[in-house]
């Protein structure tokens, strides 16, 4: 099964992030990501640019509103995160306990992702996506 653990962050989790040194950020992000690839469950990992260097799209509306960062009233945002592939929800809560993340506000949100095996194989967007992930490796 495969889950993302997304890196939650607060105004204040950014603030005290603000006089750590940023080599030592990469320091303790690369051992840990070492440490899930010899165990061999990333996927994927990535971090996120600046909040205030991105855009929302709201579609309450038509035509959809576009917003510019930073975003005011969120309380939390979206820094980046990993792909895991393990066998439980309890080995991704396991990693994720592990993740060199501290402080007031960080959080690590666990989502599993659906397998496209899980939606109905007779849907016509369903095999085009499926036969996409095979041509790409993906499958």
């Amino acid at each position: 099964m495969k889950y993302m653990l997304i890196m939650r962050a607060t105004e204040e989790s950014h603030a005290a992030f603000k006089n750590v040194d940023f080599y030592e950020v990469l320091e303790a992000m690369g051992r840990f990501n070492e440490e899930m690839i010899q165990a061999g469950v990333l996927v994927a990992a990535e971090g996120l640019d600046d909040a205030a260097e991105g855009v929302i799209v709201d579609y309450s509306s038509q035509p959809p509103v576009v917003t510019d960062g930073p975003y005011g009233e969120t309380k939390e945002l979206f820094g980046g995160y990993w792909i895991v592939d393990v066998a439980s929800k309890e080995e991704a809560v396991a990693w994720a306990k592990r993740a060199p993340m501290a402080g007031p506000g960080s959080k690590c949100e666990i989502r599993r992702i659906s397998s496209i095996d899980e939606f109905p194989q007779d849907n016509e967007w369903v095999r085009k996506e499926r036969a996409w992930r095979e041509t790409t490796g993906q499958l």
